[in-house]
């Protein structure tokens, strides 16, 4: 028991600070969670699924060089992962006449990216225990938000776009360019002194996200001037 409120508590805070960066118009908390709940099981079976198919067309030895870090990082954690919770988000919560202003995006995105964290964290932390626990709630679900809000960030502008197609990509390969260069860095740790790198690109994504978050606040239409 205690061990699921170390693995949940960072996803709740998460969640709880960006409901309250919503301040203008709150999202129905029912669509909410159904946007968690997608993210926790439906994100993890896409994810599950394409790591199969990765494995299938581009196989990696038991023991990676350099590049092939780099590939895995980018083309299949990355893009694996953060394609599983863009398709949640696209063709699930964008849709929606509840996601009527541009910081809908960044929400709806990290609902979806922290349900999938929830259900990642609580393996890990059941595998790893409390060290892992605390290791990742800094780390691993942090990233995961901060990645979730540079992709919501263009998706919550291509609502209200004309070049919806390319806005949401751009949201999605945003995320993956991050996720991919955090991971990265983690993966080659063979390399003395490399892993701080992570902690630089996280470093870098929070300071972004923060300004995005920001920038859609005060571009609000329910903002009164």
């Amino acid at each position: 028991m205690n061990l699921l409120v170390f693995a949940l508590a960072p996803v709740l805070a998460i969640i709880v600070y960006i409901y309250l960066k919503d301040k203008y118009e709150k999202e129905p908390r029912r669509l909410l969670f159904y946007n968690f709940l997608f993210g926790a099981i439906v994100s993890i079976i896409i994810t599950t699924v394409l790591y199969f198919v990765f494995n299938i067309i581009l196989p990696l030895p038991d023991k990676y060089s350099i590049f092939q870090q780099f590939i895995k990082a980018f083309f299949v954690v990355g893009v694996t992962e953060e394609f599983s919770k863009y398709i949640i988000v696209r063709y699930y919560a964008q849709p929606k006449s509840d996601f009527n202003e541009p910081f809908d995006g960044i929400i709806y995105a990290v609902m979806v990216s922290m349900g999938f964290a929830a259900t990642e964290n609580i393996s890990y932390v059941f595998q790893g225990g409390i060290q892992t626990a605390v290791l990742r709630a800094f780390t691993a679900v942090p990233a995961h938000a901060t990645f979730a809000i540079l992709m919501g960030y263009y998706m919550g502008k291509a609502k209200f776009s004309n070049n919806r197609i390319l806005l949401n990509l751009t949201g999605l390969l945003l995320a993956i360019l991050f996720h991919g260069a955090y991971d990265f860095f983690l993966f080659i740790d063979f390399v003395p002194g490399i892993g701080i790198g992570a902690f630089i690109s996280l470093a870098i994504g929070i300071i972004v996200s923060r300004k995005a978050i920001k920038r859609h606040q005060e571009r609000s239409n329910f903002k009164i001037f």
